[in-house]
């Protein structure tokens, strides 16, 4: 070998004992040898919580003979008296319906539809209804002959 090779020898192992000194371990621990556990990846969002759809049929919940069942549209909620045992409706509510625009728990003030409802005997004369949708379920307040209940709706 000559000199320069010698040299060039020399200067390439003293390069890489000192890139092999500075460069961090990837994989494995110093202590156990074991590979490091993996961190979340914090750049992935999270999926963003979407407002309830409550479009569709609902039933009241732990209903008996004589319940009420609901249907709820893009714009308006129409509830009926049910009489089951004499396959029966009977118009109880029909009013306005916007959507929520947010995530979670919520509530609404529907405004009754007096041309749907103003000849029905059964029906409700309140202008408005306060509606709470709340854990998957959509509840509100009935007062028929004096008496007033809170009555559950559940999807069907």
């Amino acid at each position: 070998m000559t000199s320069k090779n010698v040299l060039a020898v020399a200067a390439l192992i003293g390069f890489l004992a000192l890139a092999g000194c500075s460069a961090p371990v990837t994989g494995t621990t110093a202590s156990t040898g074991a590979a490091p556990t993996a961190s979340p990846d914090s750049s992935v969002p999270s999926p963003k919580p979407t407002p309830a759809d409550l479009v569709g049929e609902w039933v009241e919940e732990n209903g008996g003979d004589s319940t009420q069942s609901a249907t709820i549209t893009g714009q308006s909620i129409s509830i009926n008296w049910v009489n089951a045992k004499d396959g029966t409706t009977a118009v109880y509510w029909v009013g306005s319906y916007a959507a929520p625009s947010a995530a979670g728990d919520f509530t609404w003030t529907s405004t009754r539809d007096e041309a749907a409802t103003d000849g029905a005997l059964l029906a409700s004369t309140d202008p408005t209804k306060d509606f709470e949708y709340a854990g998957g379920k959509i509840s509100y307040k009935v007062t028929a002959m004096g008496v007033t209940k809170t009555v559950t709706l559940i999807r069907k």
